[in-house]
């Protein structure tokens, strides 16, 4: 069954990133994709994430489609103008590819390359609105296409940042551009997505939690004090300083990690899980928290 109809028989998801090599050798990713297969239902592809030179998400979706598993086409608008992007959406879909995430993309500064030059053409919202163009059978400029596109588009959120109220109206309007489902930031505090959740219920959309592995303290408190949004309860940092070897830090980060997971999941309609390198980890983290 497609990640569309998934999301619209109201299932509880489960999606999981999977990055591009730093090179040619596709092997080894889609082995990991292979042994995670039972227990994901997507695979979001990242698009150089942190603006790391990567392979092109859209050559590793395509091969994870000929593998017999469904991508999720990972998009920003930092590397590309409206025709670049609307070019690669058109190549995507006549591979097979039929699900996007929208996204703006990291500062280039942030990745290996500082020295690039940064597009930012359109933004999330308005890729958005060029994706369900494509969709309609019409270009950005209102040019009739010799054949449309039919993407299921999703977007992101961050559910911890405040103040909320501006975010939860550019969600909104991501909706009204034709977002169909969204994808979360970390999430650390259940009560705090909870709150989030009660604002953005009436939009009707489908929200997956995002998860993140703690690999230690010290990357708690650096997400806390570098990345908007996100924060991890001191319980849960001392949780994690109390684990003193590599395979005690582990096991508590799993063990987190579930927690979360069955704490949002009768708050959500999925969880959109984000390894860091630790996919050995992932069917752990899955079982056990039940699913």
């Amino acid at each position: 069954m497609r990640l569309r109809e998934r999301l619209e028989r109201g299932e509880f998801v489960i999606t999981c990133e999977a990055t591009p090599p730093k090179g040619t050798h596709v092997r080894p990713a889609l082995e990991a994709v292979a042994r995670l297969a039972r227990y994901v239902h997507a695979f979001n592809v990242t698009d150089l994430q942190s603006s790391v030179l990567r392979m092109s998400s859209w050559a590793l979706c395509a091969l994870i489609k000929e593998e017999g598993y469904e991508p999720v086409l990972q998009l920003t608008c930092r590397d590309r103008n409206r025709l670049a992007l609307q070019a690669d959406l058109l190549g995507a879909w006549a591979l097979g590819i039929e699900n996007v995430l929208a996204l703006t993309g990291d500062y280039p500064t942030l990745g290996d390359h500082p020295g690039a030059r940064p597009v930012f053409d359109l933004d999330s919202v308005q890729l958005i609105a060029a994706i369900q163009s494509l969709n309609s059978g019409r270009d950005l400029a209102g040019n009739e296409l010799a054949g449309a596109t039919g993407f299921l588009v999703g977007a992101v959120v961050n559910p911890g940042v405040e103040p909320l109220e501006p975010h939860l109206l550019k969600m909104k309007l991501k909706v009204k551009m034709g977002a169909k489902f969204f994808q979360t930031q970390a999430v650390y505090d259940p009560k705090t997505f909870l709150r989030f959740v009660r604002e953005a219920e009436g939009l009707g959309v489908p929200i997956l939690a995002g998860i993140i592995p703690l690999k230690s303290a010290r990357m708690a408190r650096f997400m806390n004090e570098h990345i908007a949004g996100v924060f991890v309860p001191e319980e849960v940092i001392s949780e994690m300083e109390r684990a003193k070897t590599r395979e005690e830090r582990v096991k508590r980060s799993i063990e987190i990690c579930a927690r979360i997971i069955r704490a949002v999941r009768p708050l959500c309609q999925g969880v959109h899980l984000m390894p860091m390198g630790w996919e050995e980890h992932v069917p752990a983290i899955m079982e056990l928290a039940g699913l």
